[in-house]
């Protein structure tokens, strides 16, 4: 199991600043991007993205309409994987062998109400699966506990299938997510918005390897 920061803003100078704290601890981080129409808020833009020489790896979210025009800007920016969301009107097969033909991992998110079945017939298509446990679009949204029976019935249906947890994930209800035995958990305002960023990090970790 491993910790992944997350980082969230709709200010490029932020984002840099953001990137620069990251990676004084971690060696992986996830972005995530929002288009103000899947979800109502918006974040960083694609121009926003160029010229950055991000020296670690990363990973994009993105909660967008659209995930293609996305692809080959996170590409530029050094990613290793794209993770879209499911519940977007696009040709999910289409989307994955973009972000494939790009040289990119593809990874399918998952809201908080989408059931197993809907999205069972993509599983083997991508290389991971990554439960929602807020209804995303937020930095600081409440944890949804229910997605824990979810992620459950997953793991005894997809047992090898890599699976990681976004949303609400505090130092108080990790060890709930722990137990699942889930591959990585996204940590956001918990760890990029407190006073010491670095050392909620490191916490976290701490209390990952009770």
């Amino acid at each position: 199991m491993k910790i992944i920061p997350t980082i969230l803003t709709d200010n490029r100078e932020e984002l840099l600043e953001m990137l620069k704290i990251t990676k004084e601890f971690t060696d992986y981080v996830q972005i995530d991007i929002m288009d103000g129409k899947f979800v109502p808020s918006r974040s960083i833009t694609i121009d926003d993205l160029k010229e950055i020489n991000f020296p670690i790896a990363s990973e994009a979210h993105l909660m967008v309409e659209d995930p293609s025009k996305w692809i080959e800007p996170f590409k530029e920016f050094g990613a290793q994987r794209i993770i879209y969301h499911y519940e977007i009107s696009e040709d999910h097969y289409q989307i994955i062998s973009q972000i494939r033909k790009s040289g990119l991992s593809p990874g399918l998110a998952v809201n908080p109400s989408t059931s197993i079945d809907e999205f069972k017939n993509l599983v083997e298509e991508v290389e991971m699966v990554l439960f929602m446990s807020v209804n995303p679009g937020f930095y600081g949204s409440n944890f949804i506990p229910q997605v824990l029976e979810k992620i459950a019935q997953f793991k005894k249906l997809f047992p090898n299938k890599r699976i990681g947890i976004d949303g609400g994930i505090k130092q108080d209800n990790l060890k709930l997510v722990k137990e699942l035995g889930i591959d990585y958990i996204c940590v956001g305002s918990a760890i990029l918005k407190s006073s010491n960023p670095k050392e909620s990090y490191q916490q976290f970790n701490i209390l990952l390897n009770e």
